[in-house]
């Protein structure tokens, strides 16, 4: 967050720069307020350009085996044309390497999920997913197994049959 209001600050520095630049190539002929409007417009058309594409630019980071599970879009009042095409603030993806099966619960597959967030640190969260029962368990509180295997005192989450957590770990975890 730092960097990108370094940035922004940049931007609007250069923009203003340049606006004032033009001004003395063409000897004064444009109007005073074009150097704070530039540096006004770069600096907000800056920050439309970083949240419209650290989506994208996440993704490029990824390593090798992190796979998407979710996205989720954010409108907001306070930037209008969100609501015209909102943008991707946060998503979850499954480390294909963690995915793990117990041979004595066969249906249910763990996994390590990834929380992804524009603002926030990087979370991973353990969960348990039961393919045959369309639901899942966040394994960081409470879970605890008995001696066969099975997860006792989880909090289920039920799944929509197509969600794509399921069919990441599932269908990938069918030879684990």
């Amino acid at each position: 967050m730092f960097f990108d209001f370094i940035s922004t600050i940049a931007i609007g520095f250069c923009a203003a720069g340049v606006a004032l630049l033009l001004n003395h190539l063409l000897r004064g002929r444009l109007p005073r307020w074009l150097a704070p409007v530039a540096a006004g417009a770069a600096m907000i058309g800056f920050t439309i350009w970083s949240e419209y594409t650290w989506y994208p630019r996440t993704l490029l980071t990824l390593p090798e085996g992190i796979e998407v599970a979710q996205t989720y879009e954010h409108t907001a009042p306070y930037r209008p044309w969100t609501y015209v095409k909102p943008y991707v603030n946060r998503f979850s993806a499954v480390d294909q390497a963690t995915l793990r099966r117990n041979e004595k619960v066969p249906g249910q597959v763990m996994a390590d999920v990834y929380l992804y967030s524009r603002w926030q640190p990087l979370a991973r969260v353990p969960v348990l997913v039961d393919c045959e029962g369309s639901r899942m368990a966040d394994l960081v509180a409470g879970a605890e197994f008995d001696a066969d295997g099975a997860i006792t005192n989880a909090n289920w989450q039920a799944l929509e049959p197509g969600e794509a957590l399921l069919a990441r770990t599932c269908a990938a975890g069918q030879g684990g």
